[in-house]
């Protein structure tokens, strides 16, 4: 399956765990994830990421959000993007409490895919059953359509959201973002 769907996998790992709080500021908004081509490109060497300032992480309330209306909770969304899709029945997302696991599908039945598909399409995931309190990681496994899975995705680091009230401030880095690599100049003829 992986040769056959091609990903946006820069696109997934660092906006996957963007903030999502119900009214997103400049700060938390995410930013699209960048499509890629269709077909492989020859690319230059990527610039390296410039380094991002770290943000103090706000003082919140820690524990269990279920109480709250949905509208109302902190979540983390994953977002992906594919440029083209073969056989693909859809995707899963998991997630730990680290990085080694262990892993909990999160999805009760798969994120529907496009089937076969030579259009970009974008997914995104939204986890509202977190602590806002504490790092999770997670990825995204795809279902083929004859059942085959494989995971999809690189796994990925979402930082807590907010701090105890009362607790000492914390820096957090912010996600780097997204550098598209430049397309190889083509031949001219």
């Amino acid at each position: 399956m992986r040769t056959h769907v091609l990903a946006a996998l820069i696109a997934c790992t660092l906006c996957a765990c963007a903030p999502s709080t119900p009214e997103a500021t400049p700060e938390t908004a995410p930013a699209p994830a960048p499509a890629t081509p269709a077909e492989p490109v020859a690319q230059a060497p990527a610039p390296e990421p410039a380094a991002t300032p770290a943000r103090e992480v706000p003082e919140g309330d820690c524990g269990d959000q279920s109480a709250l209306p949905a509208d109302q909770r902190i979540a983390n969304t994953a977002r992906w993007t594919t440029a083209s899709e073969q056989d693909n029945f859809g995707f899963d997302v998991y997630r730990a409490d680290g990085e080694k696991g262990p892993f909990t599908k999160l999805t009760p039945e798969p994120i529907l895919g496009a089937g076969t598909s030579d259009e970009t399409h974008k997914y995104e995931y939204r986890d509202d059953s977190i602590d806002p309190c504490q790092d999770y990681w997670y990825y995204v496994e795809g279902v083929s359509t004859n059942g085959t899975r494989e995971k999809f995705t690189p796994t990925f680091h979402a930082p807590a959201k907010v701090r105890a009230r009362g607790s000492a401030p914390v820096d957090a880095p912010q996600p780097a973002q997204a550098q598209p690599a430049e397309p190889a100049a083509a031949p001219q003829g």
